[in-house]
């Protein structure tokens, strides 16, 4: 049986927030560096960064 790998982190390619999977909420969160969140803009259409060359089967 194959394995499904869902995307732990993502990046918007338009305004750049940058989101984490967390598992205890079982949803997606801004992700923080240096103390900063990378919220982008937040009128963006966000269009994430996983395409064709994300492959989920393990």
């Amino acid at each position: 049986m194959a394995e499904i790998v869902p995307p732990r982190e993502r990046v918007c390619e338009r305004c750049g927030r940058h989101d984490v999977w967390d598992e205890g909420k079982s949803s997606w969160i801004i992700a923080s560096a240096e103390g900063e969140k990378e919220f982008g803009s937040p009128y963006c259409l966000h269009e994430w960064d996983i395409s064709g060359t994300y492959n989920p089967l393990a």
